[in-house]
This record gives C-alpha cells, sequence and structure tokens, in this order.
C-alpha cells in the first residue's frame, strides 16, 4: 500500500532537517516540468535530432553543421523553459544553507536561473545556453552564432583563433570535464545527504556518484519517477512526480 504523498514529504523534511551538508544531484526529471524533454522517453523529440558524436564533429564539416541545424532545433522547442517548483526547492534549500551545491546532468542552465550561484552548480555534462571554441576556450554567445549560421549556412568558428565551435555541452564520445568531475566526487565524499532528483542513474560515471556518498557515510534519497539500479541503496526512495514533492521546500 502506497504511503500518502504527506507522510512521504514528512520523511523527507526530517533527513533534510537533521543534514548538516546536502548535496542535490539532478537528472533530466527534474526539467521535464519546465518543457525541456528528456532523452530516454520513446517519443522524445532528441530522437529526431540526436548529438553528433564527437569525433565525428571534429573530423567533418557537414557534421558540424548538421550539429548546429539540430541544436537550434532542440532550442526551439524549449526556448521559454522556466524554472519549475524543483529548481527554486533546490535553490531555497542553497540559499538557506542546507545545501553546499548542486550536482546536474542537464545541460539546461536552469539551476543558475533559479538563483544557485553558477559556483555551487556542478555541470558534468556541461551547458547547452552557450558555446566555447575547442582550441582557446573562448565563450561565445548563441544569438551571434545563430545569426552567422542562418546568414552563411556553415559551422562557425572562433574570432580570436579560427578554431571550431562547438555547443558548451559534452558530447557523445567527448572526455568528462575533468575539474566538475573531481568537484562532484569531493562533494560526495564530504556530505552527509546525497539527494538524487530526476535521474535514472543509468549513465556513468555520474551514476557512480551516489554509491561514493553512500560509502563514505552519507544518507541516499531518491526521488524519481521510476524505479533506478540505485533504489536498494537508498535510505528513502520516493517514485512520485518530482514538482509536488518538492512544493513545500520552495520559497
Amino acid at each position: 500500500m502506497m504511503e500518502p504523498l504527506q507522510d512521504t514529504i514528512a520523511k523527507l523534511r526530517g533527513i533534510i532537517a537533521g543534514a548538516r551538508s546536502a548535496v542535490g544531484f539532478t537528472g533530466a526529471g527534474i526539467s521535464t516540468e519546465s518543457g525541456v524533454p528528456d532523452f530516454r522517453s520513446p517519443d522524445s523529440p532528441w530522437m529526431r535530432h540526436k548529438p553528433i558524436p564527437f569525433d565525428l564533429f571534429v573530423s567533418s564539416a557537414a557534421a558540424r553543421r548538421e550539429a548546429w541545424r539540430r541544436k537550434f532545433a532542440m532550442d526551439d522547442l524549449y526556448r521559454d523553459a522556466t524554472p519549475n517548483r524543483g529548481h527554486r526547492a533546490l535553490a531555497s534549500l542553497v540559499h538557506a544553507g542546507k545545501m553546499a551545491a548542486v550536482i546536474t546532468q542537464n545541460i539546461d542552465g536552469l539551476h543558475q536561473a533559479s538563483g544557485i550561484p553558477a559556483e555551487q552548480v556542478v555541470e558534468l555534462h556541461g551547458n547547452g545556453t552557450y558555446a566555447r571554441c575547442l582550441d582557446c576556450g573562448m565563450r561565445h554567445e548563441l544569438q551571434a552564432i545563430r545569426t552567422i549560421f542562418g546568414q552563411k549556412g556553415a559551422a562557425p568558428v572562433c574570432d580570436d583563433c579560427q578554431g571550431l565551435l562547438k555547443s558548451a555541452t559534452i558530447s557523445f564520445g567527448q572526455a568528462m570535464p575533468v575539474d566538475e568531475m573531481r568537484k562532484a566526487q569531493e562533494l560526495a565524499m564530504t556530505c552527509d545527504l546525497f539527494f538524487v532528483i530526476g535521474s535514472s542513474l543509468v549513465v556513468h560515471p555520474a551514476a557512480g556518484l551516489p554509491v561514493l556518498a553512500k560509502r563514505n557515510g552519507a544518507k541516499v534519497i531518491i526521488l524519481n519517477r521510476q524505479e533506478t539500479p540505485l533504489d536498494e541503496i537508498a535510505d528513502l526512495v520516493i517514485h512520485a512526480e518530482i514538482g509536488p514533492v518538492l512544493e513545500p521546500f520552495a520559497l
């Protein structure tokens, strides 16, 4: 028999209240309420606009043009997305000093838009709201790139060094960001509560972080609509919609 939602929220509130240094860990599920599509649903638009693998992006001008076409097509699908109850709840916990940081697999920038300082958001898969030069690392804004792409129909290059520009996300086959992975591991090892929200916990190495936290003495909470491979190690598992569960924590 399923426990009433208010009882589950009361348990969650008690665990969070007892934590000294919680860490959030978010996946695509927290952003679907904002209209951002997840990657694994059968009808996901990501299946129609699959990201180009990194090695192909680097080696082929045609692949780079197609990558940017798909990038802008996806951006148009959720250009008006704003932070929802889940994002706002985590921002409230960060500002209250209960949550040290949020580690995210998402690339939508909604945690920063919710008010969490950028230095307290660890983006394991990068950020799709801007681009970087693969050679010099210079940041480039998407609107300027889109204008040039629309005019020339060619993949953009860096103004400074003529290097290839790519959305600042981690593509398939691209190395995980070293600094972000190190910071995420440090947070997992030093927190006393690791709160997983909206992640299927099947993508590695990110999916190993809750295990690392548990091994170092932290409690683990998993809030996700479906079961995950790590439910069995969690101190509290909540299979429910994220918004209604976290709404009481959003100020």
